[in-house]
């Protein structure tokens, strides 16, 4: 759920920006050059606002709780929702 008058950091924007299309963890550390410990931060804030799913492959869509999340994040999937869409277009 987009929050309102919330604008995205850089690196949120960022990384959001590689999520348009299904993108494995690792293509989007490559890709971003951010440090593993950010970008689980801002992907688990993305998550718990409803802006990105989290994939356990590039087809299947899985509900993580934060343990779980910490523990795996580097093994899932992520896209873009559409709320996540519109605050990324938004920022």
């Amino acid at each position: 759920m987009e929050r309102q008058g919330y604008s995205m950091s850089d690196n949120e924007f960022d990384v959001m920006d590689q999520l348009y299309f299904v993108t494995s963890y690792n293509e989007l550390k490559e890709v971003s050059g951010l440090e593993d410990k950010l970008i689980e931060a801002i992907l688990w804030g993305f998550i718990k606002n409803d802006w990105v799913k989290c994939l356990k492959d590039p087809e299947v869509e899985v509900e993580v709780d934060e343990v779980a999340f910490e523990k795996n994040y580097t093994n899932y999937y992520y896209l873009a929702s559409k709320a996540g869409l519109l605050a990324h277009n938004l920022s």
